[in-house]
Parts: C-alpha cells; sequence; structure tokens
C-alpha cells in the first residue's frame, strides 16, 4: 500500500523528520511518500499561517492522489485543511490531531496536550469540540517556543516539553499524553519512558489508521460536505485551484 504524508509547512528538516516516524511506524509492504508544498509558510502558528498553507498542500494531495496513493496524512496538528482535503480526495484523509486524540482516548480516561505556543491552544480547542473529545482532555499545556525552535538542539524545546508532561501528569491528572506539533514526532518514545506515560505521536497514529482504512477498503465518502467540489472559474492567482474542467493554469505544486 502507498501512504502519501504530507508535511503542510515548507521546512524540508521536519519533513524528513516527519518521514523517518512515519516510517518506523508502517508494515512491511507500506510505501510512505513524504513532501511539503512549493508554496506556503515554513511553519504554522495560528489561523493566518494555516490560511495560507492550505493551497499548497491541496496541490500536494492532488498530485500524489493522482499518482496512485491509497491515503493521505496531513502532517499538522491542527489537522490544516482537512476538510478541503477531503473533499478532493477519493481515498482516505487523516489528520494526525485528530489521530492522536482517538488513539488516546483508547487508552486512557483522561490527556493532556502539549504544544509549542500559546495562540495554538484555540485552533487545538476547537478541534476537540468537533471531534466529541473535549471531555476526555484534562488541559492543553503549552511550552513556549516555537515551531522550528524544535530543529535546533541548543533551544530547549525537548526539555520545555518534558516539563509540561511532569505537571500534566502532578497537576492535570493526566494518564496519556498528546504530542501536540508534528515537530515532535521523534520523541514519543524517549519521553514516554523518561515519565512513565502513555505519550501519543500523532504521525504514527495516523499512518498506523491510515493503513487500517486501507486493509478495510474504506474510502471518503462523496456524500454531504466531502462530495466533489462543483466545477466553476476562480480568480487571480487562484485561477490554476479551479475544479478540475475549469482550470486554465497549473499553480506551483498545482494540477490542472
Amino acid at each position: 500500500m502507498k501512504i502519501h504524508v504530507v508535511n503542510p509547512n515548507t521546512t524540508l528538516s521536519m519533513t524528513e523528520k516527519i518521514a523517518a516516524a512515519a516510517r518506523a511506524i508502517a508494515g512491511p509492504g507500506t510505501e510512505i511518500v513524504a513532501r511539503q508544498p512549493a508554496m506556503g509558510p515554513v511553519s504554522i502558528e495560528g489561523y493566518y499561517d494555516e490560511a495560507f498553507a492550505v493551497p499548497g498542500m491541496l496541490a500536494a494531495i492532488r498530485e500524489e492522489e493522482e499518482a496512485g496513493a491509497e491515503a493521505h496524512v496531513i502532517a499538522c496538528f491542527d489537522d490544516t485543511g482537512l476538510d478541503a482535503a477531503r473533499a478532493i480526495a477519493r481515498c482516505p484523509v487523516i489528520g494526525i490531531g485528530e489521530a492522536a486524540y482517538h488513539a488516546a482516548s483508547l487508552i486512557a480516561g483522561k490527556f493532556a496536550v502539549v504544544t509549542t505556543l500559546a495562540r495554538s491552544i484555540p485552533p487545538i480547542e476547537h478541534n476537540l469540540v468537533r471531534y466529541g473529545l473535549i471531555s476526555r482532555c484534562a488541559r492543553i499545556r503549552a511550552g513556549g517556543f516555537e515551531v522550528l525552535a524544535l530543529e535546533d538542539p541548543g533551544s530547549g524545546a525537548v526539555e520545555k516539553v518534558s516539563a509540561e508532561i511532569e505537571l500534566a501528569k502532578r497537576e492535570d491528572r493526566a494518564e496519556a499524553i498528546v504530542l501536540g506539533c508534528a515537530g515532535m514526532a521523534d520523541l514519543a518514545a524517549r519521553l514516554s519512558a523518561a515519565h512513565g506515560i502513555p505519550v501519543v505521536d500523532g504521525v504514527a497514529a495516523a499512518v498506523t489508521f491510515a493503513e487500517a482504512l486501507i486493509r478495510l477498503g474504506l474510502k471518503t465518502s462523496k456524500l454531504g460536505g466531502y462530495a466533489a467540489p462543483l466545477p466553476k472559474i476562480y480568480a487571480g492567482s487562484f485561477a490554476g485551484f479551479a475544479p478540475e474542467s475549469h482550470a486554465e493554469a497549473t499553480p506551483p505544486g498545482g494540477w490542472k
């Protein structure tokens, strides 16, 4: 089976870290294709960055679907563009945030989320409400560092994540931890061993769920909200993103 893992930001080193985590968990015979968009922000920290990450990410998903991908994983914890991606994809699309929450809910009564900046807390809360899991979340904690600090071993970001996990255990009575950033994908096993608590990485959870859906033969429903977008003209710089027959140009990393 072939699973496409897309990092919605444009930082190659983060894509490589995500790809390594995906390949480490993937079963025998699973091919992981990892990439990032040709356009967009270097990191996603808030609603504004998210809006500009979506077009390039959708272009990557369309290209990989046409190249034979059997599932897509969106490797941003905010589940950036998830609904739009499901509308253009026939095969399953899984966000790492949604996958991590569901995995944690299967192994613990209450879990805590440890993320990067405080500005990431509202999108996480919104998604937990949407997924029906807000009551299972003991608390969302922010370490107070930018996403790209996770790429710098000397930044102290990993130590801050570890400190928040200890506080979540002691103060929030969390029974499991969800790592709230794809850039933390390489930390789960180490932090779990250090703190004696299950630590869920969304990349690994999403790849595992994707494999299960492929084996089950389940694809994205095309009834209702995830129906294919209606053909129409898009104006200006977005002309190349127009659905199907009305697209007259190809955007950077886009489709015809």
